[in-house]
C-alpha cells in the first residue's frame, strides 16, 4: 500500500500554477504546500497588524479558486500550512469559496500553535507543532486540512499517520515520514532547483517533486512524468543537508536520525530513501519568536574609476556628521571594479551603508538629507543606486523552548468539533551522538590548487541567526579526502567571517556529507538582514569557490 504525496509550495510566493501542475501532472492522494518561513511569519504578523482578519496566505485561496475542483474530482486532499497566523480565517475562505464554486468539499483546522499572548512585546510567537492534529482532521473525513505553525515535515507525517494508522510510539515510521517530508518541503529544491550540479539535467523549470510512502516508513522520492528538472541522490542528498546540522534531526514528533538515512537510485528520477531510524522526541517544543527590531535605511554609491578607497573613504568622512547619532552603522566596499573595464559597470566598486536605530527618524531624513546633499559635492563620478528612503522596520527572530503542555493542540474538524491532541507519550532529551569512525584517509599522492566545488556539492540556509553549510562528496574516494581535509579549522580558514564565531562540524557518512554550523552569522536571523546574503543561500557556493589543494586522482 502507496500513499503518494506531492508539494506545490516550497514558500509564500513560489510559482502559482504549481498547484494545477501536480493535480493534473499524474496520480496523487495528498498534495501539500509549504508557505511559511521565519520572515513570512513576520510580514504575516504585519499584515495582521493592519487587519485583524488577515494573517493568512492570501494566494492560496487564490490558487484554489482554479484547483478545489480538480482537486475534487481526483480525490486528492490538500495539507497546508498556508493558515499562518489565521488557520481558522483561512479554512472559513476556503468554505466560502467551495459554496459559491458549487464544490462539496470538508474544511478542517489546526490550532494551538498561537502563543503570542504569553510572549509579551512579540508580533508573533509560535510553537512548532507535530502532525497528528492533521492526522485527526484527515480520519475524520477533511478534504482541505489548513494548519498555522506546524513542523515542515509535519505537512507529510500528518497525512502518513492518517492513511497508515501510525501511532505516536511508531518512531521508526514517523522518522522515515519526516525525512521524505523535509526533501518535499522546500519543493524544487529537489527537482534540481538551486543544486550545486545544475548543469547535469535541464533545470530551466524544475517540476514539484513527490513521494511513494510505504507503510513501513521508507519511501521514493520522484516527480511527475514530463516535468523539468531531475531526481538524483545528489538533489536528495542537498535537500536533506539543507537547514538541518547532526545526526539528531529534532521534531515534535518524533526525532529523526539522519546519520541511519540510507540513498539509493531507483530508476530515472527515482530516488528511494530507507533504513531511517526514529527516537522519541524532545520534552520541549520550539516556539519561534517574532518581533521588531527598530528602522534601517540603506544607501550604495558607486564609486568608479580609479582611486576607490580614497574616494570610500572621502564619502565616509562627508557622511560621518549625520550618522552620529545612528545605533548601528556598518560600511561595506564590495570591489566588483577591474582596472582598463570594458564597460562602466565592470569599472566600478560599490560602498554600501547600512543604518539601523529603534527611531525610525535617525535612519530617515537625517540619513536621506546627508546623502543626497553630496550630490555635487563629493568624489568624482558621485551617484548611488537608488535614494534613500525614509526607513523601514527590520524584525528580529529568536527561537525559546515551552514543555509541550503550554501548548493546546487542537484539531478543529469539518463539522466543528474540537478534538485535543495530546502531546507525545515519550520523550527524550537531545544528546550529541558521537563522532562515527571515519574512512582511511586518500594515500599520498601528487595535488592541486582547484576550487572545493569540482569535487563536492553543498547547499546552505538559515535557522534564525545561524547557518548551516552542507557539503557532499560524490563519490567514495573523493568522501575519504573530504572528511579528513575539510575539518573546522579548514572551513573558518576560507570562510574569514566565521572566524570569531562558534563553528560545529556533523560527519553523515551515509550521505558522504559534513553539516557545518556556523553560529550568529545571520545577527538576529534573515528580517534583520545583517549581511549582504542574509539568508546565507549562497554561503556553500562561496566556500565551492574557494581553492585548496585537491589530489589530482579526484580531479
Amino acid at each position: 500500500m502507496t500513499l503518494r504525496i506531492g508539494n506545490a509550495s516550497g514558500f509564500y510566493g513560489d510559482r502559482f500554477d504549481a498547484m494545477r501542475e501536480m493535480l493534473t501532472g499524474g496520480d496523487l492522494d495528498v498534495l501539500t504546500g509549504d508557505y511559511l518561513a521565519e520572515l513570512t511569519m513576520l510580514i504575516l504578523g504585519r499584515d495582521r497588524l493592519k487587519d485583524p482578519g488577515a494573517g493568512y496566505a492570501r494566494t492560496f485561496p487564490r490558487q484554489l479558486e482554479d484547483c478545489l475542483g480538480l482537486a475534487h474530482e481526483r480525490g486528492v486532499k490538500i495539507v497546508t500550512n498556508a493558515g499562518g497566523l489565521n488557520p481558522a480565517g483561512l479554512a472559513d475562505a476556503v468554505r466560502h469559496l467551495a459554496d459559491r464554486l458549487g464544490i462539496p468539499v470538508r474544511v478542517a483546522h489546526v490550532e494551538g500553535d498561537d502563543l503570542t499572548a504569553a510572549h509579551p512585546g512579540s508580533l508573533a510567537a509560535h510553537a512548532y507543532l507535530g502532525g497528528f492534529g492533521i492526522a485527526a482532521c484527515l480520519r475524520a473525513g477533511a478534504d482541505v486540512v489548513v494548519t498555522g505553525r506546524v513542523t515542515d515535515a509535519a505537512l507529510v507525517t500528518g497525512p502518513a499517520a492518517a492513511h497508515f494508522g501510525w501511532q505516536e510510539t511508531d518512531h521508526d515510521r514517523l522518522a522515515g515520514a519526516v525525512v521524505a517530508g523535509h526533501v518535499l518541503e522546500c519543493g524544487a529544491q529537489a527537482t534540481g532547483g538551486n543544486y550545486a550540479f545544475f548543469r547535469d539535467g535541464d533545470v530551466r523549470r524544475p517540476g514539484f517533486p513527490l513521494a511513494e510512502l510505504h507503510e513501513d516508513g521508507s519511501c521514493v522520492i520522484t516527480k511527475h512524468p514530463g516535468t523539468g528538472g531531475f531526481v538524483d541522490v545528489g538533489t536528495v542528498t542537498a535537500q536533506l543537508l539543507y537547514e538541518t546540522a547532526g545526526a539528531r534531526y529534532a521534531g515534535p514528533d518524533v526525532t529523526a536520525r539522519l546519520d541511519t538515512v540510507r540513498l539509493a537510485q531507483d530508476g530515472p528520477d527515482r530516488v528511494r530513501i530507507e533504513g531511517v531510524r526514529g527516537e522519541a522526541p524532545p520534552p520541549t517544543l520550539k516556539v519561534g519568536l517574532n518581533g521588531l527590531g527598530g528602522f534601517r535605511n540603506e544607501v550604495v554609491f558607486v564609486l568608479t574609476g580609479l582611486d576607490i578607497e580614497a574616494k570610500a573613504a572621502l564619502v565616509r568622512e562627508q557622511m560621518e556628521p549625520a550618522l552620529g547619532k545612528a545605533a548601528d552603522v556598518r560600511w561595506e566596499l564590495v570591489r566588483t571594479d577591474r582596472p582598463d573595464a570594458p564597460s562602466e559597470e565592470t569599472a566600478s566598486a560599490l560602498l554600501r551603508l547600512v543604518v539601523r536605530d529603534p527611531d525610525q527618524e535617525t535612519v530617515g531624513r537625517a540619513l536621506s538629507g546627508a546623502a543626497v546633499e553630496l550630490a555635487l559635492a563629493s568624489y568624482p563620478g558621485f551617484h548611488v543606486l537608488a535614494p534613500p528612503e525614509k526607513g523601514s522596520p527590520y524584525g528580529v527572530f529568536e527561537d525559546v523552548y515551552v514543555p509541550h503542555g503550554a501548548v493546546d493542540h487542537v484539531a478543529v474538524l469539518h463539522d466543528g468539533r474540537r478534538v485535543s491532541v495530546p502531546p507525545a507519550p515519550d520523550t527524550a532529551v537531545l544528546d550529541e551522538v558521537p563522532e562515527p569512525p571515519l574512512p582511511e584517509p586518500l594515500p599520498p599522492g601528487p595535488a592541486r590548487r582547484a576550487p572545493l566545488g569540482l569535487v563536492a556539492g553543498a547547499r546552505s540556509g538559515d535557522k534564525g541567526g545561524n547557518a548551516n553549510v552542507g557539503v557532499w562528496a560524490r563519490t567514495d574516494d573523493a568522501w575519504r579526502w573530504l572528511v579528513h581535509a575539510l575539518t573546522t579549522d579548514r572551513f573558518q580558514e576560507l570562510i574569514p567571517e566565521s572566524r570569531p564565531l562558534n563553528v560545529t562540524r556533523h560527519v553523515l557518512p551515509n550521505l558522504r556529507a559534513l553539516n557545518f554550523v556556523v553560529e550568529g552569522i545571520l545577527g538576529a536571523g534573515v528580517a534583520d538582514r545583517h549581511r549582504f546574503d542574509p539568508q546565507a543561500k549562497a554561503l556553500g557556493e562561496w566556500l565551492r569557490s574557494r581553492h585548496l589543494d585537491i589530489p589530482e586522482a579526484l580531479l
